[in-house]
């Protein structure tokens, strides 16, 4: 895989391709549709995706707490499962966000980047203040000797599977729901961080890991896998929050106590996947009661995790 932050002046194997386009938050199921639409429709040309960094909701509204289900390491990974060989991954900054749909069209998507064909769903809008629609994609594409698939929602019984729909799931603590329209379970990334050493003190020490861009979660406690920097995977059980027995913290954090380990992870990358909501965050009245709770919560999370499937795709 080749991934490109620019349209412009791209080597001839990078252009010509069939692309997706879209930002591809989270890479659930129906972005796996549009991406498959994409392959499809031109099969002798490479497999690309075009998306944006950061996302434009976070360049639009900075102020607003974090979305991202994943971030673009991450995204670029999972891309690469569905067969995806060339991502241009555009820098969503003030000049990006004033070119007009027609720009985009012509200077990015045709003349940038060469596209032989497009994939996109039906609510694809791009352009400055989303002035372009797929109508007006379809007749320029058409006029440009461009191809386009315009890729109907993938739908279950609730509804169109979408980013914004996962997000309220594993908000309002339905991790499993929200896994079943990603293709796995939701994980957050990150490097591990120093504590202070309390789970330690506790009985069980934990891999402290910042939420950063990550869309936060229900706070609580889950039953978790974690995937090592080696690639091999631990069950465990974590705790999502503020820690308000201990006085609490101003942001929230990911701790997860891994089982059956005792190595040192501090500074390596981790991968935490959420499996299963066990319990609300709260405050006990001290660590004593706090540790009898810890006891039981990770009896309950190596119960569920011996009839759980593996967290990786």
């Amino acid at each position: 895989m080749r991934i490109f932050d620019n349209w412009r002046d791209l080597p001839p194997e990078a252009r010509g391709a069939s692309v997706a386009l879209g930002n591809f938050d989270g890479v659930h199921l129906g972005h796996a549709k549009v991406i498959a639409a994409a392959h499809a429709a031109r099969p002798d040309a490479p497999l690309a995706v075009l998306t944006f960094e950061p996302h434009p909701r976070a360049f639009f509204r900075p102020d607003d707490p974090p979305c991202r289900l994943t971030l673009s390491e991450e995204r670029a990974a999972l891309l690469g499962t569905l067969g995806v060989r060339l991502i241009y991954e555009l820098p969503f900054d003030h000049d990006f966000s004033m070119l007009s749909a027609e720009e985009f069209i012509v200077e990015v998507l045709a003349r940038g980047i060469g596209a032989r064909h497009l994939a996109c769903g039906p609510d694809f809008a791009f352009g400055h203040r989303r002035g372009g629609d797929v109508a007006l994609l379809a007749a320029r594409a058409e006029a440009l000797g461009i191809g386009l698939s315009i890729v109907p929602p993938l739908a279950d019984a609730e509804g169109p599977i979408s980013s914004t729909r996962i997000r309220r799931l594993l908000q309002d603590g339905y991790p499993e729901r929200a896994a079943a329209l990603l293709g796995r379970p939701f994980a957050i990334t990150g490097v591990v961080a120093h504590g202070d050493a309390r789970g330690r003190l506790l009985g069980f020490p934990t891999a402290n890991i910042a939420l950063g861009r990550h869309l936060e979660p229900a706070r609580g406690v889950y039953a978790v896998r974690a995937r090592l920097p080696d690639g091999t995977e631990h069950g465990g059980v974590a705790n999502l929050g503020r820690r308000p027995t201990v006085g609490g913290d101003p942001e929230s954090r990911l701790e997860a106590h891994i089982f059956d380990f005792s190595g040192d992870l501090y500074g390596q990358r981790l991968s935490v996947a959420l499996l299963a909501f066990l319990r609300e965050e709260r405050k006990f009245a001290g660590l004593e009661a706090l540790q009898a709770q810890i006891v039981l919560d990770a009896e309950t999370a190596r119960r569920m995790l011996d009839h759980a499937p593996p967290a990786s795709p």
